[in-house]
């Protein structure tokens, strides 16, 4: 039921123009795949946002927690924010809080979340929880979040700190209650919570577990999700046991490679893109680094940007040489099970 509610609750905020919009989008990328030509019209459905590239915590496969990048650090500008609502809140159906760091660090970030839901935009964003806090909770709660996502990768302070390094699963839990306490207090249908669990080898043998904990703990959906490695040619001990977790298969010679096939087009590039705490305008998810910017909101207008030479010849490039494009070589899109 409460998967159904928040299947409404998405639905429910859309209009006849951001409808339109999703249809001119959709049309155009099934032209643009019939012809193998980059051919778009529409704005996007959807977008992530980084509130900040800071994080409390270091987890092994994530830039933002073996502090590797080699873009700024930040917390992105209310203004910024303001500027993006103002120029695409009429056709945006989705707007995720979150893309690297944790955003809860982000001061404004509720505030921020109470900004897109005046809009009568879908909002998500995901977090490690350790700072939902009595208070915190209770405000997100009333900040009109859509959908909050909360990374919980052990069952047992062991287990969760083999990858989540330097976190706490109590910290976890106490803020998971609080989120749902604070849902029931208010009789509020938002935010619809799901525990986002990372099967990696160390907690595989927790599923079972993880899923009696879901329960109990009123939160309302468990999401099973495969781990993306960066160096997973030579394996890598938090690739799993279970095949049907892992992303990566052991080829004859010991050497590992993607389970699953992609051609060479993307979805993703007509509907959505990420925008960096700082206005950069990146592809997607995978391009955690910033690689391939591909416009400035601090320098030019979405819309520029969006349909811009830049972006004609980089959607172009994944007809003609996908391979060639480093993120989309480690590329596994579609690669989550579902509880």
């Amino acid at each position: 039921m409460s998967k159904l509610t928040d299947g409404l609750g998405l639905i429910k905020k859309q209009t006849v123009l951001r409808l339109w919009n999703a249809a001119r989008i959709y049309s155009s990328f099934k032209i643009s795949k019939i012809r193998r030509e980059a051919i778009h019209t529409g704005m996007p459905i959807s977008i992530s946002i980084e509130p900040t590239t800071s994080c409390n915590l270091r987890c092994p496969e994530c830039p933002s927690g073996l502090r590797s990048f080699t873009r700024p650090t930040g917390m992105m500008k209310p203004e910024l924010l303001e500027s993006i609502l103002h120029q695409l809140s009429p056709t945006l159906a989705y707007l995720i809080f979150y893309f690297q760091g944790e955003p809860f660090l982000h001061p404004n970030l509720l505030e921020m979340v109470k900004a897109a839901s005046k809009k009568k935009i879908y909002t998500a964003t995901s977090t490690n929880a350790h700072f939902l806090t009595d208070e915190a909770a209770r405000k997100t709660v009333e900040s009109g979040l859509d959908r909050l996502i909360i990374s919980i990768d052990g069952t047992t302070q062991e287990t969760y700190q083999a990858y989540r390094i330097g976190g706490k699963l109590d910290k976890v839990i106490e803020g998971t209650k609080n989120i749902v306490r604070w849902k029931n207090e208010l009789k509020s249908r938002t935010p619809h919570i799901i525990f986002q669990f990372l099967v990696v080898k160390p907690n595989e043998h927790q599923i079972e577990e993880v899923k009696k904990m879901t329960k109990e703990l009123g939160v309302d959906e468990l999401r099973l999700k495969t781990a993306q490695i960066y160096d997973y040619k030579k394996g890598s001990e938090l690739i799993p046991s279970i095949e049907k977790y892992a992303r990566y298969k052991k080829e004859k010679d010991g050497s590992y490679s993607i389970k699953n096939k992609w051609a060479d087009e993307c979805w993703k590039m007509w509907h959505s893109c990420v925008i960096t705490w700082d206005g950069k305008v990146v592809p997607c998810c995978f391009d955690k680094d910033a690689r391939y910017v591909l416009g400035d909101l601090n320098e030019m207008d979405f819309n520029e940007i969006w349909q811009g030479e830049k972006y004609s010849q980089f959607r172009q490039s994944l007809f003609n040489a996908r391979a060639s494009i480093d993120m989309c070589r480690n590329c596994t899109e579609g690669s989550a099970v579902f509880a």
